[in-house]
């Protein structure tokens, strides 16, 4: 390492081999090199494997304590019971953690930071952990702070599209599995429980989803909590105040799974204190840095998952001014589940304390 790699922060990427860890890892390898030396970290089954980042193989280590000495900002993508072990063990250390999880999202002492929303929160962790939102909150997120910043808002209600992805791995070999089963039979799909019956002969009952993916739509994503909410649809209520700063915010949310690979889309309804128009509303979004609108239905054009996966911004369409309800805009939202919805912002508030440490 030369000095003036040598004079810039040092990453650790823990969890570098997962889903969102590979995504991260192409990132890294795009944006802007803010960093030092990068460490990939996994677990002991990983460990040793070869990963290619900003252009180098770099060595998988084994996630040990030791593995954050010297470290100064550590990403964290795993599992809420590893970061609730690990993310206070690197600060221990001396580094600054921004986790993937779910383990410190509602902390009232850990910042739940997207940077073109609320970019000052970074600055502002007593534990020494920022939080990076739900993927299911991120899709609207940026869409959402331009509109609340002109004309505040009050309420909200989503229904999301969400990709199997957003269940890892598992997720995505359950739909192309399902998806080579059905194919070809032209007779399924038209009677009761013929999806289910074909795919548990041949795939059998062990799937990351309640009900068949392909084929199908299901109106489940999460786990169960009080009162028939799932844990999906009760985060984007919880996150949404918490960024926006707004703790009493009116929020409804359905969290439905559906047959795409990569990219969640969601549906969503926003009242807001004043009135704003159509063009107002996409003129301040198109304003926005991280947004794309796409918004010409006489020509058939707005935002698709098979239009928008691979790429970074939010995409935005179907604006409408709600006919039979003041102050509020419809939209439909589609976003990179693994790029804004995870790694990429995990990059960007990583950058965001980069930047901070650079400048002590």
């Amino acid at each position: 390492m030369n000095d003036k790699e040598q004079s810039k922060p040092t990453l650790a990427v823990v969890g570098a081999t997962g889903a969102v860890g590979t995504v991260m890892l192409s990132i890294l390898s795009q944006r802007a090199d803010l960093w030092g030396e990068i460490r990939l970290v996994a677990s002991a089954r990983s460990a040793g494997r070869m990963l290619r980042v900003r252009g180098e193989d770099v060595v998988v280590q084994e996630l040990t304590a030791e593995v954050f000495d010297g470290v100064d900002v550590a990403m964290f993508d795993v599992p809420d019971e590893v970061s609730k072990k690990w993310a206070p063990i690197a600060v221990e250390h001396g580094a600054v953690v921004v986790d993937n999880s779910g383990a410190f999202r509602m902390d009232p002492d850990v910042p739940l930071v997207v940077p073109e929303v609320n970019p000052a929160q970074a600055g502002n962790r007593p534990k020494g952990i920022i939080s990076n939102p739900n993927c299911t909150t991120l899709t609207m997120m940026d869409a959402l702070g331009a509109l609340h910043a002109g004309w505040g808002l009050t309420e909200l209600v989503v229904a999301s599209y969400q990709a199997v992805s957003g269940a890892g791995t598992a997720g995505i070999n359950r739909l192309y599995d399902e998806v080579e089963v059905l194919s070809g039979n032209r007779e399924v799909g038209q009677h009761t429980g013929d999806v289910r019956a074909l795919l548990s002969d041949k795939l059998g009952e062990d799937s990351p989803f309640p009900a068949p993916i392909a084929f199908n739509v299901v109106p489940w994503a999460g786990s169960p909590k009080e009162d028939g909410w799932s844990s999906e649809e009760l985060k984007v209520r919880n996150e949404s105040r918490k960024i926006l700063g707004l703790p009493h915010l009116k929020v409804s949310a359905t969290c439905v799974r559906v047959p795409v690979v990569t990219t969640h889309s969601l549906a969503v309804h926003a009242t807001f204190e004043r009135p704003l128009s159509v063009k107002e509303a996409q003129r301040a979004m198109v304003e926005a840095p991280s947004v794309v609108v796409l918004d010409n239905p006489d020509e058939g054009e707005w935002p698709t998952p098979a239009d928008v996966v691979g790429s970074d911004p939010t995409f935005v369409g179907r604006v409408r001014q709600a006919l039979d309800f003041p102050n509020t805009i419809d939209l439909f939202v589609c976003g990179d589940n693994l790029r804004k919805g995870a790694a990429l912002n995990t990059a960007q508030i990583a950058e965001l304390v980069a930047r901070e440490l650079t400048a002590g």
